[in-house]
């Protein structure tokens, strides 16, 4: 089987080469965008396993992106990594189901966590 997508989100281009590295060495398949814009308009939305985004971009964050997504329907396991940790934004991500809200900067153990306990919940409701 494949392994799972996930596709990354950052306006920060160092930021998301890095995360990218950290979880294609996982052995994940890894889809990076520029802009929550771009990754909507994307053909593997319906591939992807789990999001890991950052809050504060330009024009759609990742928190319009997140309840965007809930509004269509797609259920997807969500990880917000931000610098600025605003405790509205944390709890307004973990009510609408994300699996992590980490701070920047963080440790890649602590990404590596998220990520099995994002794929672990989101298996059967991704898999339609």
């Amino acid at each position: 089987s494949n392994p799972p997508v996930i596709s990354i989100i950052d306006d920060d281009e160092s930021v998301r080469a890095a995360t990218s590295n950290l979880v294609r060495s996982l052995g994940y398949a890894v889809h990076a965008f520029a802009s929550a814009e771009e990754f909507l308009r994307s053909p593997g939305l319906d591939d992807t396993s789990c999001v890991i985004t950052d809050v504060r971009m330009p024009a759609m964050n990742g928190l319009e992106l997140q309840a965007h997504l809930l509004a269509n329907g797609q259920r997807f396991p969500f990880i917000f990594v931000t610098a600025f940790s605003v405790e509205s934004d944390r709890a307004r991500a973990l009510k609408a189901g994300a699996t992590c809200f980490l701070t920047k900067p963080f440790d890649g153990e602590a990404l590596i966590k998220c990520l099995e306990a994002a794929l672990a919940q989101g298996g059967e409701t991704v898999r339609k």
